[in-house]
């Protein structure tokens, strides 16, 4: 098997370059590999298919070295080629996805990684080109990911406190958002909206349990879409959403609509923005697609 480490040298504080590579200097049984550093965005892409080529009878495993971000494009870079898992080596400051598996401690170990198990996932497919891993989420969520955009590096806001920053900013801006949404051929509300998630992970933002029930192999996203409520209610219920407990408490029961769908549908406003995994995408007439088993996706074998 061929192992291709691909770091973003710009996820989390500083770099895993020299970690990554003290580890893999301290196995035990020697491993076939390739360190490639990101040198553009959407780089991987072009990297999976090089090497696709050059080793075309081989077993490749590519692992991203960063964050959510990163993840999510090595992802979209795998889907339905032969051959080919991937999986994290999780050092970005939310690595939502991986919550899913348990955490981000259980992917920072190379051993475990390299032992681990592919299994086939879902993965969402966003107007026919674009792709999110994790979670497709919009209104309020969308709001606090253009705020995250801006001050995840700054001291003191970025870091883990950029989504509790970018939600307080958005309680001030983005309480309500025009657009409709349909889960197949349901359409789930009239007018506006506070936020609506459609997932195959369960955590976005560091610590919000989004989608507690989610299945990420299923074939199905989870859709829970909240309508507007005033401040005062957002913040009582906050706890319990972050929590993941809003879908068994009937405070939210009047709030939301949840449902499971292959694909949701939304029409909105010139200039509307989704966040992808916590990349901006804008429409306003925008199809999101849940490609059943797409890719393989390999997690860590845990210690006993």
């Amino acid at each position: 098997m061929k192992h291709v480490f691909i770091v973003n040298p710009h996820a989390g504080k500083q770099s895993c370059e020299n970690q990554l590579r003290e580890a893999l200097a301290q196995l035990k049984t020697p491993i076939d590999y390739d360190i490639y550093i990101k040198r553009h965005r959407d780089d991987s892409f072009e990297l999976v298919q090089r090497y696709r080529k050059e080793y075309p009878s081989e077993e490749l495993r590519f692992y991203a070295c960063g964050g959510d971000g990163t993840l999510r494009e090595v992802a979209a870079s795998t889907i339905d080629v032969e051959r080919t898992s991937f999986t994290s080596f999780a050092q970005g400051s939310g690595n939502d996805y991986v919550k899913y598996y348990g955490g981000k401690e259980l992917f920072q170990n190379i051993d475990n990684l390299l032992n681990g198990t592919a299994v086939p996932i879902d993965i969402m497919r966003v107007n026919g080109s674009s792709f999110a891993l994790n979670a497709t989420h919009f209104g309020l969520d969308a709001s606090v990911a253009k705020t995250m955009d801006h001050i995840r590096r700054l001291p003191v806001v970025g870091g883990p406190l950029a989504y509790p920053c970018g939600v307080a900013w958005a309680l001030l801006t983005a309480m309500r958002t025009k657009c409709t949404v349909w889960a197949d051929d349901e359409k789930l509300n009239e007018d506006c909206i506070l936020l609506c998630t459609a997932t195959n992970g369960t955590h976005v933002g560091g610590s919000y349990c989004c989608a507690p029930r989610s299945k990420n192999d299923d074939g199905l996203l989870e859709v829970c879409l909240v309508n507007p409520v005033s401040h005062l209610t957002f913040i009582k219920l906050m706890g319990a959403y972050q929590r993941g407990e809003h879908l068994d408490d009937k405070r939210f029961a009047k709030h939301i609509v949840y449902r499971r769908a292959h694909s949701i549908t939304i029409e909105a406003p010139e200039g509307f923005c989704v966040s992808l995994d916590g990349e901006l995408y804008f429409g306003n007439h925008i199809k999101v697609e849940n490609l059943h088993q797409a890719a393989h996706f390999v997690v860590p074998k845990r210690e006993l």
